[in-house]
């Protein structure tokens, strides 16, 4: 029906007062204590007995808002504006409507009434504020869309008369039934008041809104949207306290709940690896999960809490957000988000299917709580055992331990560092990524944690450690060497199946990359205190089936061991963090949205900044700068590979042949005059340890894969290079250099070569020692001396020179005078073949070696049976 101000009904306006209100109006109502003095279009005048026995005026103005009628109503009582009186009045008005009552009998006709005149009043302002929501078809967009539009008015009060409008004309009005009152306005004093206004940014409004009724007062408008909520938060307040009346409309968008306190509460169980935390705001005593409100902002506008949109946020700005209930909306200040998000902000941006639950973490993500604590205050409840270990997990206050018993080295000061890391990574039931430089001594380190697990009686389980190939016999060999007490099984080769049952009666475990996912299952029959990946960067592809299958092994503990965390992408370092404590970096997707884009393409510090803070806990990384006070000039390794199994048998067949063949020899012709046969045959199955196309009759199927050696060697390189090594690579022979060499194009790694063929010595030599290349490719005939390379801080002898002075001749092409860098030099040799027994012969027998190999020509040299079974013995 639509709205008549003859036939009033109370359900068409009854919505703009409080229960209260109506419940005492009605009251008064029926008591009879209202007058009707006059109805004038749409203006009623009353008069109400107010309980005290006092009688009010109200000047009552009814104007149509869509279907229901918008009520500005005045009194003079201490409430001022649609108060019980008001709702007494209308209820008599439709009341005397109802009973068929004469309008004009109410209307006090006296056309000589008597003036009061009100003057020199000075006026006070009343605010007036309203929106309207409209909603619309958008025929460019295809599709309904909402816009809402908000009101200021602005009137003016005089001892209760309110007035509004340009120019500032004298109000005439009955004030009853004899007495008319002629107001006298201050246009003055409306004029700076309507100024103060206009400086706050408001301006007149020209276009028609519904957002306020006319009789509201004049209208104005801000410009902008987001202006509102700075004009309501900072400039209304100002206007409150110089005196204004502010009023506003239920549906003004703006009329904002006040945030009474921020809290934190901590749920953990001391069985379980996680904890719950809910932060939440309380409102009007009300408490309320700050989840479901973010996300709902979040899904609205992503962009808008976004990190690095929230880095251009200053600490005043606000965030303007409804509550799920109520329709009630906050002000959010972004000095108290900031620090949240930062800290939280891949969890709230991930959808965790129930908006009401709390955030569930995993007990590494306690560091979040201490980052919390130093923000703005929060009242937190429960988790004081977790806020606590929460904050050692941030400033990791590492335990100083003593190296454990019975290790059969002594550790430097920066290993022992490590060492204590680790240990206390371990306390804590958090896991970690052991980054130091190649050649620092992270297995050395790890070996010493996992003896440490082991005299404190916490390996119960066996550690297990996953690595490529080529590195099984160096872990054997140092277990056995540093660590004799550890009881080490291998399961590598073919016969490992019968080794399964096994595991559970040894501390140590050795397992490959390439047998993992194949074995997961045999593995899995067990639990694990350690689970370490050494040269990590192995699953730095997360779908690669490593990387699946090292995420299914159930280990309490899991440690990384890599010189290269990150080579080409920051999306390895989060395959690495995924494996250790899933979750800490977010998704992929999130990490990338976070991290990835803004660090890699924009170059954002402040996000780098973070993504540190996140992992300096869980990464310790030391290059050989950082510890060079610590090193030694010279350090020499020996690296042990393992050959392939196309290597073992090619190898063995030769050793056979080479066997046979020497002992015919040296049953014709006697020891002394066999050694160029020794020889050969001693060079032929060092080929075979090298690469098998080296014996020169490869069809053209054999590929880099099929040497364990120089697997490893391109392994070594690639994080060598990574790391900024500068690296010479020897070798005696330079087929095998050329083979390298291929590899090195394929993976583009940059290097230059001097070989006895090299026409042109000194560019090369210039362009290495200028930092042109990486790596450094010489025959041993070519560059084993004469040659200054102080440039380089590495050594690999592929093909260890067994002549301990020719190898050391060269290695000294780096250690050298000029040299300001501590060298490294790797020594590749081939587990249980010639190599191995060459070596140990070059330790027992130095002259001999010196003898043999160089035919004579160091002195004289003599083999008995036992020498010459030892070189030519099966592989180990």
């Amino acid at each position: 029906m639509p709205l008549d101000i003859h036939q009033l009904r109370q359900e068409d306006w009854r919505s703009e007062f409080g229960a209260g209100d109506l419940r005492r109006g009605i009251s008064y109502a029926e008591e009879k204590r209202s007058k009707l003095l006059s109805l004038k279009d749409h203006s009623l005048l009353a008069n109400c007995r107010g309980s005290g026995g006092q009688t009010y005026q109200q000047r009552i103005t009814l104007h149509p808002y869509g279907r229901k009628w918008s009520v500005t109503g005045h009194c003079n009582c201490p409430v001022g504006f649609n108060c019980k009186h008001v709702v007494a009045a209308l209820l008599t008005l439709e009341a005397q409507q109802r009973a068929g009552s004469d309008l004009s009998d109410i209307i006090v006709v006296n056309k000589e009434l008597a003036e009061t005149r009100l003057e020199g009043i000075p006026p006070s302002a009343i605010l007036s504020l309203g929106s309207q929501v409209r909603v619309h078809f958008d025929a460019r967009k295809g599709r309904m869309q909402e816009q809402t539009q908000h009101r200021a008015a602005l009137a003016f009060d005089y001892a209760g008369h309110k007035v509004f409008g340009k120019p500032a004309k004298d109000l005439v009005k009955r004030l009853d039934e004899q007495t008319n009152l002629r107001l006298i306005r201050d246009g003055g004093a409306e004029a700076s008041l309507r100024k103060r206004l206009e400086n706050l940014g408001l301006q007149v409004a020209l276009r028609q809104s519904e957002a306020l009724p006319a009789e509201a007062g004049e209208p104005f408008e801000l410009e902008r949207e987001r202006d509102w909520l700075d004009f309501v938060q900072q400039q209304l307040p100002q206007l409150r306290a110089e005196g204004w009346q502010i009023h506003m409309r239920p549906d003004f968008q703006y009329n904002l709940a006040e945030v009474d306190d921020w809290y934190a509460e901590v749920e953990e169980d001391p069985q379980q690896n996680w904890f719950d935390l809910e932060l939440g705001i309380e409102v009007e005593g009300q408490r309320l999960s700050l989840l479901p409100i973010l996300l709902q902002a979040i899904r609205r506008t992503p962009w808008l809490l976004a990190p690095e949109a929230l880095a251009q946020r200053a600490d005043e700005d606000r965030l303007l957000v409804s509550l799920p209930q109520g329709g009630k909306r906050i002000a959010l200040p972004f000095a108290r988000l900031k620090p949240l998000l930062v800290t939280l902000g891949e969890l709230y941006f991930r959808d965790p299917g129930d908006d009401h639950l709390p955030l569930r973490l995993g007990r590494a993500d306690a560091a979040r709580l201490a980052e919390l604590a130093q923000g703005p205050e929060l009242s937190w409840q429960g988790g004081d055992e977790l806020r606590g270990f929460a904050q050692r997990l941030q400033n990791l206050s590492v335990r100083e331990i003593a190296p454990p018993e019975g290790l059969q080295a002594e550790l430097r000061t920066y290993q022992v560092q490590g060492l204590n890391w680790m240990q206390t990574l371990a306390e804590l039931r958090v896991g970690g990524v052991l980054a130091d430089d190649m050649g620092l001594g992270k297995t050395l380190q790890t070996l010493a944690h996992i003896l440490c697990e082991k005299q404190a009686g916490r390996l119960k389980n066996p550690a297990l450690i996953v690595m490529p190939t080529s590195l099984i016999p160096n872990w054997q060999d140092e277990a056995a060497r540093f660590t004799p007490q550890l009881r080490v099984l291998a399961l590598h080769g073919n016969k490992r199946k019968a080794l399964f049952e096994e595991i559970a009666e040894h501390d140590l475990i050795l397992t490959t990359y390439a047998l993992l996912p194949r074995d997961l299952k045999a593995l899995n029959q067990q639990r694990y205190r350690l689970l370490i990946l050494d040269e990590a960067q192995n699953i730095k592809n997360p779908r690669s089936k490593a990387a699946t299958a090292a995420a299914q092994v159930q280990a309490d503990l899991r440690l990384c061991l890599t010189g290269t965390p990150l080579e080409n992408h920051l999306g390895e370092l989060w395959s690495l963090f995924h494996f250790l404590m899933p979750g800490w970096l977010g998704d992929a997707k999130a990490f990338t949205r976070d991290y990835r884009t803004p660090i890699e393409k924009r170059g954002d510090a402040q996000r780098l900044n973070h993504l540190n803070g996140r992992i300096r806990p869980f990464l310790l990384r030391r290059n050989k700068e950082q510890v060079a006070s610590e090193l030694p000039p010279k350090t020499e390794i020996t690296q042990w590979v393992e050959l392939t199994q196309l290597q073992r048998d090619r190898y063995e067949t030769l050793r056979l042949a080479m066997d046979q063949k020497v002992r015919e020899e040296i049953t014709r012709q006697g020891l002394a005059r066999s050694h160029i046969v020794i020889l050969e045959a001693l060079l032929r199955l060092r080929q075979s340890c090298c690469d098998l196309r080296l014996l020169g009759d490869d069809d053209g199927e054999l590929s880099a894969t099929d040497s364990g050696k120089l697997s490893a060697l391109l392994d070594m390189l690639q994080e060598l290079v990574d790391e900024g090594r500068r690296v010479l690579l020897f070798s005696q022979f330079t087929s095998m250099l050329a083979l390298i060499e291929a590899e090195l194009q394929t993976r583009k790694i940059a290097y230059a070569k001097l070989t006895g063929s090299t026409q042109d010595r000194r560019t090369p030599v210039a362009r290495f020692q200028a930092g042109e290349f990486p790596v450094f490719l010489i025959s041993l005939k070519a560059g084993g001396s004469g040659l200054n390379l102080t440039a380089a801080d590495t050594v690999i002898h592929f093909d260890p020179w067994w002549n301990p002075a020719a190898e050391a001749q060269a290695s000294d092409r780096a250690y050298r005078i000029g040299q300001d860098k501590p060298v490294f030099v790797y020594k590749l040799i081939a587990r249980g073949s010639v190599e191995e027994k060459i070596q140990q012969l070059q330790q027992a027998k130095a002259s001999l070696a010196r003898g043999v190999l160089d035919g004579g020509s160091q002195g004289q040299w003599q083999l008995d049976e036992e020498d010459l079974a030892a070189l030519f013995a099966p592989l180990d």
